[in-house]
């Protein structure tokens, strides 16, 4: 017997019923996006392993660890899946001059890859939705962005979503803060566990980002940023809460929150919820304004976030979200040759009108159709049989009857059979 085949571990199938469930979801996020005047950006899926260890930062566990990274065989090219979209997208819009045209709002959706241990609300292909702004240097974007998040939200009818904030400063306060974190944490060297020995010297800000229990305790203890920043860093910082302020946001400041990529600066948020578990943070991002210079490109100010498809589900499925088919409005039911070929032309013809049609396919008596226009979900059935075809007529039948519409079935003309499933419709909707 020849073996099966099955997926690689951590990259899921997503089978009709939820794909359908996605799609619903996806199209809410575009609307969106579109009242926030963002605009869709496709980005290659493999690039250059370069972008990725320049962007992202070569001490990170992204860099070091999780990047399914591997050399062209045509050219001897090194080249990676994405791990994340920024860095794409920054070097898309450098590529193509983009930012030289006006300031850009830009988004993007699909898969990203790292390859860690698969874990409820974590895996190895993953689905993100990116959201960046390119070209504008005040604490407005910053704040646009954050109340984004927060309109999401209510359109997606979840609640219990959090908002925490930092501020990272500039290049010269972060270096003076990471030689305080280094003389702080080689008085405690015996205190940190090997991730963190690894880093003191390298990176110091990601033992500020450990989830070990063991050096909770130590890290809060550690020395804040924020006691390092200058005025215009601190103006920033409050400029971005000031419109939180106006707009009635709540939010928690967290010192703790660095971000794991090294090109954050100013403003870095996250947005978290306790009912994913372990895995908390639904949606997070910051300004990054140095990035676009560090990859080849004239200095612009930019900020963006991305959210984590698979957990915005799982808190849709949390409040009450339901997956499955959205059923269609006609199902056509056919038998004989005449009927069957006419029974095509009319759903056509009804697709035309804009109506959502099953055509019954393989066949079968109409006892054995009907069943299955019933079980489809449908609104109407259309039957045409040898009788209707040589009248030139179908018998249009309710499946679905609402409030007074009676379950009864009538013959109509083929011409005005769209204009009578419409009419129905609307009565219903009024009803």
């Amino acid at each position: 017997m020849t073996p099966k085949i099955q997926s690689v571990r951590g990259m899921n199938d997503i089978l009709p019923d939820e794909a359908e469930f996605w799609e619903r979801f996806e199209e809410t996020i575009r609307s969106w996006l579109r009242s926030y005047a963002y605009r869709p950006i496709r980005l290659p899926i493999v690039e250059p392993t370069p972008l990725f260890k320049r962007a992202i930062g070569e001490v990170t566990d992204i860099v070091e660890k999780e990047m399914y990274s591997f050399i062209d065989s045509l050219n001897g090219e090194p080249l990676t899946l994405r791990p994340e979209g920024t860095a794409g997208c920054v070097r898309a819009v450098i590529q193509h001059n983009l930012i030289a045209q006006q300031p850009q709002r830009l988004y993007y959706m699909g898969q990203m890859f790292r390859h860690e241990r698969p874990q409820k609300g974590r895996y190895r292909q993953f689905y993100q939705v990116g959201v960046e702004a390119l070209g504008f240097p005040g604490p407005d974007i910053d704040a646009e962005q954050i109340l984004m998040g927060a309109r999401l939200w209510d359109d997606l009818g979840l609640d219990g979503i959090a908002l925490q904030l930092n501020t990272l400063g500039q290049p010269a306060e972060r270096a003076r803060h990471r030689s305080d974190l280094i003389s702080y944490f080689e008085q405690h060297s015996e205190m940190l566990d090997d991730d963190g020995r690894r880093r003191l010297y390298s990176n110091p800000l990601r033992i500020l980002d450990s989830k070990n229990p063991a050096l909770q305790e130590l890290i809060l203890g550690a020395p804040q940023l924020i006691d390092q920043l200058g005025a215009e860093s601190l103006a920033h910082f409050e400029g971005v809460q000031q419109v939180l302020r106006d707009a009635g946001q709540p939010f928690e400041i967290n010192p703790r929150l660095v971000r794991g990529l090294d090109y954050y600066n100013l403003t870095v948020f996250e947005w978290v919820s306790d009912r994913l578990g372990a895995q908390g943070t639904v949606c997070a991002g910051g300004r990054y304004d140095g990035l676009v210079q560090q990859l080849g490109g004239k200095p612009a100010p930019a900020c963006g976030f991305a959210m984590g498809v698979e957990r915005l589900i799982a808190l849709i499925r949390e409040a009450g979200g339901e997956a499955g088919a959205e059923p269609v409005d006609v199902y056509v039911v056919h038998q004989g040759q005449a009927a069957s070929r006419l029974a095509a032309r009319v759903a056509e013809g009804l697709r035309d009108q804009g109506i959502d049609v099953l055509f019954h396919c393989g066949g079968g008596s109409f006892k054995s159709q009907m069943k299955k226009a019933d079980a489809s979900g449908a609104s109407f059935a259309v039957i045409i049989g040898d009788d209707e075809a040589n009248a030139g007529e179908v018998t249009l039948k309710p499946l679905r009857p609402t409030g007074e519409q009676p379950n009864e079935q009538k013959r109509v003309s083929v011409d005005s059979v769209a204009d009578e499933i419409m009419s129905s419709i609307l009565d219903w909707e009024e009803s």
